[in-house]
Parts: structure tokens; C-alpha cells; sequence
């Protein structure tokens, strides 16, 4: 996994939808299911939430704790 794309997870705010401005990885695992099922965004964005949702799907929310601020 890329290093960087670990700290964009937790730095990386949501441009639109119900939960415009909050940092990817603080989103509710629904929201993430819910894009599973819809499809996930085009380019990095869409990149970007496919990964959290198969880090909290997996429960490897620990690899993001050390990056939090």
C-alpha cells in the first residue's frame, strides 16, 4: 500500500454528498457500503474511498491511527 495514500485518508476532506468536509477516513462505514453498491467516483477520489471501505470492511482502521492529527 502507498504510504501517501494512507495520509491522504486522513487528511483528504469529501468534496460533496451528505458529508461534504469531513476527512474520508471519519466516514460511516453506511456511506462507504452505500458507494460500494452505487459505484465509486472516477480518478483519485473514487481510488481513495474503494480503500477505506475495504480498510474498515477488514477492520484495519489501526494502519490510519498513527497518521491522525
Amino acid at each position: 500500500m502507498d504510504p501517501k495514500m494512507l495520509t491522504e485518508l486522513v487528511t483528504m476532506k469529501m468534496p460533496f454528498g451528505k458529508y461534504k468536509g469531513w476527512v474520508i477516513s471519519s466516514l460511516p462505514e453506511t456511506y462507504l457500503v452505500w458507494f460500494h453498491s452505487q459505484g465509486f467516483p472516477t480518478g483519485r477520489l473514487g481510488h481513495l474511498l474503494a480503500t477505506m471501505y475495504e480498510i474498515k470492511l477488514n477492520g484495519l482502521e489501526y494502519l490510519l491511527q498513527g497518521l491522525k492529527k
